[in-house]
């Protein structure tokens, strides 16, 4: 079960200073605490599980988000122009990166996939500025199981012709996404694994 997010004290405000290993261990706490539940769950994928991972309690945390936008912003390749992902777990994981890159002036662009597309106006599938051609995209996730999610994002960018060829998620349930990248031609990464998430949450 996971705990109520609690007031915020002084001893809180640690994201905007710590280093990388710190803030991937505060991280790791922050799944484990919010986000981590075990049970008896129906993923997205229409999987069973017995546990299931919230990514959300943590996006949209203050401390959380804005761990995330410099975790994800330093995994970046340096020719990184924009993050894009999928409505709506990827939402807040881009635009924490987009604001905190402006903080670190290295401006890099956030952009939304939207399942459908817009029902009026432009009718577009892709939120965000307007970017050229070729614009060097990285698709981001909450949490990867078997991979067909992201891989949305990632057919809509090309479609628009972006260039996308790597897939950054928070957290890897090791079952099948990271293989499936690869056979896709795409690079993958995870920031925390389930094995890593398991353990701490044991040991909390």
């Amino acid at each position: 079960m996971t705990n109520p997010a609690k007031t915020l004290n002084q001893q809180d405000f640690w994201a905007d200073t710590a280093d990388f290993p710190t803030l991937r261990s505060k991280l790791l706490d922050l799944f484990c605490q919010l986000a981590y539940q075990e049970g008896d769950f129906v993923l997205s994928s229409g999987k069973r599980s017995s546990y299931y991972i919230n990514g959300k309690q943590v996006t949209l945390h203050p401390q959380g988000a804005l761990a995330i936008g410099r975790i994800l912003l330093y995994l970046l390749p340096a020719d990184t122009e924009a993050v894009a992902g999928l409505t709506l777990g990827a939402d807040p994981i881009v635009t924490a990166v987009s604001v905190v890159s402006a903080y670190e002036h290295r401006p890099v662009a956030a952009l939304i996939i939207r399942k459908e597309a817009k029902g009026h106006g432009t009718k577009a599938y892709i939120e965000g500025p307007n970017l050229p051609e070729g614009t060097k995209v990285v698709v981001l996730e909450d949490v990867v199981t078997t991979g067909q999610s992201a891989m949305k994002a990632v057919a809509r960018l090309k479609a628009a012709n972006y260039t996308v060829n790597e897939v950054i998620s928070l957290v890897d349930r090791q079952q099948g996404a990271a293989e499936f990248y690869r056979s896709m031609g795409l690079k993958f990464q995870a920031v925390l694994t389930i094995a890593e998430i398991q353990q701490r949450y044991k040991q909390l």
